[in-house]
C-alpha cells in the first residue's frame, strides 16, 4: 500500500481483503461470479421489464440487485453489479444487450477511421456508478465490494466481431494482419477501462475485478506480444491505490503466468487446472481465487460437498485462497446449493 493510502477501516480487515493481501484469514472467504442475477427469483422480479443496460444505470436498482447474494447467501464480498459494455455504452458506442444473444454492436471496428468512436471515459459518463456505489458502501458496512470491469481484448473482441463469436476470426484477423490499429485499439480501450475502474475505487470499491472472458482464445505467444500490455496497462493505472487486483479469464490455464506477470494480485483460475498446479504456473507473491466447477451444483449436496474439499485440500499450499466458482453461477443454479456452499466452506475452513 502506497504511503498516502489511508486503508478503508470497515473492510480492511474482512477476510476477503485479508485472503487477497495473503494474510492469515478467520476462514476462507467465498463469493461467486454472477453471485447477483438471474438464478435469484428477487432478482428476476426486480429487473421484470427493465433491460439489462437501463438495469445498469439506475442507482437504486444497481444497489438492490447488488446486496441480494450478500442478504441470502452470506457471502464474504460484493461484486458490483454492472456488464463489460457498461463503458463502451456510456462513450458513445451504439450496442444493445439482446436476450439470448449477448451485447451486439451496430458499427464494428474494422478500420482505423473506426477508432474514433472510442473518445475518453469520464466520471460524468457514469455518474450513476458513483451513486451506486456510495449506496452500496453504506449498506455493506464491513463487507468489501468488489469493482468490476472488462479487460481490453474482451471489450475489442467484442467491438470487432460486433457481438458474440466462437472463433474471433475478426479480431484475430485484426491482430494478425494490423498488429498496429489492433495495438492501438487495445491501448484505448485500456485507458477507458482504467477510468472506469478509478472512478468505482474512488467511490469506496475495496477491490476490482478485470474480466478477460475470452483470453482463453489465444496461444501464450500471442497473448503476450498482442494483449498483455493493454491488461498490464490498466492493473498498472489503479495500483496505486492499494486495492487488490483480481485477474480472471476463462479457459486460460495456459495464460495464468502471464495474467499474474500483467500486474495482478489475485489470479482467478477457471475449473479446468487444480489449485496447486495453478500455483506453479503462476509463480510466488500472488493469492488465488477460484475454482469449482460451477455445473457440480446441480449435483447434490453430497457430491457438491465432495468437489469443495477437493478444492480446499488443493489449496492448502496456497499463500492467500478466495473461494470462487471457476466460472459465472448459472441462470438455472439452485440458490439454496450456493447458501450451503458458503456455510460449508465457512465451516469447514474455521481457524
Amino acid at each position: 500500500m502506497s504511503a498516502n493510502q489511508t486503508p478503508p477501516s470497515a473492510t480492511y480487515e474482512s477476510a476477503f481483503l485479508k485472503a487477497c493481501r495473503r494474510e492469515p484469514v478467520p476462514h476462507t472467504p467465498v463469493w461467486f461470479m454472477r453471485q447477483a442475477g438471474r438464478s435469484l427469483p428477487e432478482y428476476r422480479k426486480v429487473r421484470e421489464g427493465v433491460p439489462m443496460l437501463e438495469s445498469c444505470m439506475r442507482p437504486e436498482l444497481v444497489t438492490e440487485i447488488t446486496l441480494q447474494p450478500v442478504r441470502r447467501h452470506g457471502v464474504d464480498a460484493a461484486i458490483y453489479f454492472s456488464d463489460i459494455v457498461v463503458p463502451l455504452k456510456a462513450i458513445g458506442i451504439d450496442l444493445d444487450i439482446k436476450p439470448g444473444v449477448g451485447p451486439v454492436v451496430e458499427k464494428p471496428i474494422r478500420t482505423r477511421a473506426d477508432l474514433a468512436q472510442l473518445r475518453d471515459l469520464t466520471p460524468e459518463d457514469v455518474s450513476y456508478v458513483t451513486e451506486a456505489i456510495g449506496l452500496l458502501t453504506a449498506e455493506l458496512g464491513a463487507t468489501p465490494l468488489i469493482g468490476f470491469a472488462g479487460a481490453p481484448f474482451t471489450l475489442a473482441s467484442y467491438l470487432v466481431e460486433g457481438g458474440p463469436s466462437r472463433t474471433y476470426e475478426n479480431a484475430k484477423a485484426m491482430m494478425y494482419g494490423d498488429p498496429e490499429l489492433w495495438a492501438d485499439l487495445l491501448d484505448r480501450l485500456a485507458d477507458i477501462t482504467a477510468a472506469f475502474l478509478k472512478v468505482q475505487i474512488e467511490a469506496g470499491a475495496s477491490a476490482v475485478q478485470l474480466f478477460d472472458s475470452w483470453a482463453g482464445a489465444l496461444a501464450p505467444v500471442d497473448y503476450r506480444r498482442s494483449v498483455m500490455a493493454a491488461s498490464a496497462k490498466v492493473l498498472d493505472a489503479v495500483a496505486g491505490y492499494g486495492v487488490p487486483r483480481i485477474h480472471f479469464g476463462v479457459g486460460t490455464g495456459e495464460l495464468l503466468g502471464l495474467m499474474g506477470e500483467a500486474g495482478a494480485d489475485v489470479v482467478g483460475v477457471d475449473y479446468r487446472v487444480s489449485l496447486d498446479e495453478a500455483a506453479r504456473r503462476v509463480g510466488p507473491g500472488k493469492a488465488l481465487q477460484g475454482n469449482l466447477d460451477p455445473t457440480v451444483l446441480f449435483a447434490g449436496t453430497d457430491a457438491v460437498e465432495a468437489k469443495t474439499r477437493e478444492v480446499l485440500e488443493t489449496a492448502k499450499g496456497l499463500e492467500g485462497h478466495v473461494f470462487n466458482l471457476g466460472h459465472g453461477v448459472m441462470p438455472s443454479t439452485d440458490p439454496d446449493a450456493l447458501t450451503r456452499l458458503v456455510e460449508y466452506v465457512h465451516t469447514r475452513t474455521a481457524r
